[in-house]
């Protein structure tokens, strides 16, 4: 035989021997560069330095692509247009986005982060009881988040009628960054935000937490969900095993946090300073640090009374039905296997 023909003969048995590189899985995450995402940033971070935390717990099968997002609006945009799998985002925007694909396209599987926000007060005591609200400016992040949705429905409570416009106290939507130099100015009465813009209002600016909005849920223990771990309702059918890997690693990421807080806060900074290029002082991220729980509970109680909220103050025309918003089956498998309390 021909000697090209004999060699052509082997590559071809070798071919025929050796099995295609498979292609590796794509998971899409989103997250913003808060503080209130801190699995999310700490494990992007990680990313960065080679030793990703979901990467290693994945498998080599799995390439994970971060994506940083600085509005829930978009984030949930992404998951329609089956650009994200999953993301990290705040309880307005799941809510939004489910109500939007009328429960078809996402499902919260997972909570992340309880707690951070409150209520502060200009200090030079124009604001000391409730009934000095009335007539003042306050400002909250966006239009229908979910600080300004628990502001309106507060203020409410207090006798205030407030509408998109004014009333007897006028809400004031404000990016968290001008809320910081109106607040200085004493242009605002108060804010209703999130941290570590609480820490800095008081830090900066030397203003007063009047209310902490911890004191609003005493029948959940004084716990309401900042964050939830959303996943695409498609990621979630087709790719369930998948997603509970997530899900185990996301529990184990937030046990870690808890318990190496000083290290957590190194990476979690180091990440914002990647992200905004510019970390956090130090004391304002002690500050904003005690304020937060990092949790796998989606705490279920607080979403559900912020979406009523949302529809009495006139953000939501219908009752929402959030049915079925939650699956939390893998969530639950995932702390059966590790001998943890289940989430009813």
């Amino acid at each position: 035989m021909h000697l090209v023909a004999i060699i052509l003969l082997v590559c071809g048995f070798i071919g025929l021997a050796t099995p295609a590189f498979a292609e590796k899985t794509v998971l899409r995450v989103g997250h913003f560069p808060n503080v209130t995402h801190a699995q999310a940033m700490i494990a992007h971070g990680l990313s960065r330095e080679g030793k990703g935390w979901f990467e290693q717990r994945m498998g080599p099968d799995v390439e994970v692509r971060w994506f940083v997002y600085n509005a829930g609006p978009s984030a949930m945009e992404a998951i329609f247009t089956k650009s994200l799998d999953i993301a990290y985002v705040g309880p307005n925007p799941a809510i939004n986005a489910h109500l939007k694909s009328r429960g078809e396209e996402v499902r919260i599987v997972a909570g992340a982060c309880s707690g951070g926000a409150a209520l502060v007060v200009q200090p030079d005591g124009r604001i000391k009881t409730d009934g000095d609200f009335r007539g003042r400016k306050v400002a909250t992040p966006q239009l229908g988040n979910t600080q300004d949705v628990a502001a309106r429905a507060w203020l409410a409570t207090k006798g205030l009628r407030v509408t998109m416009t004014g009333g007897d106290a006028l809400v004031v939507p404000t990016a968290n960054p001008d809320q910081l130099a109106l607040f200085q100015k004493g242009d605002l009465d108060a804010v209703w935000t999130v941290e570590p813009w609480v820490t800095r209002l008081v830090l900066e600016t030397k203003g007063r937490v009047y209310l902490e909005e911890s004191a609003l849920w005493p029948q959940t223990g004084g716990r309401y969900v900042t964050t939830h771990l959303v996943s695409s309702v498609r990621f979630l059918k087709t790719k369930p095993a998948l997603l509970k890997r997530w899900i185990a690693a996301h529990v184990e990421l937030t046990q870690w946090i808890n318990q190496h807080a000083d290290e957590a806060k190194r990476l979690l900074n180091a990440e914002i300073k990647a992200e905004t290029t510019k970390a956090l002082p130090g004391d304002v991220l002690d500050g904003a640090w005690r304020r937060l729980e990092l949790t796998h509970d989606p705490v279920r109680a607080s979403l559900l009374r912020s979406a009523e909220d949302a529809h009495r103050i006139g953000f939501l025309r219908g009752k929402p039905d959030l049915s079925r918003i939650y699956d939390l089956k893998l969530l639950n498998e995932v702390l059966r296997d590790k001998g943890l309390v289940e989430i009813p």
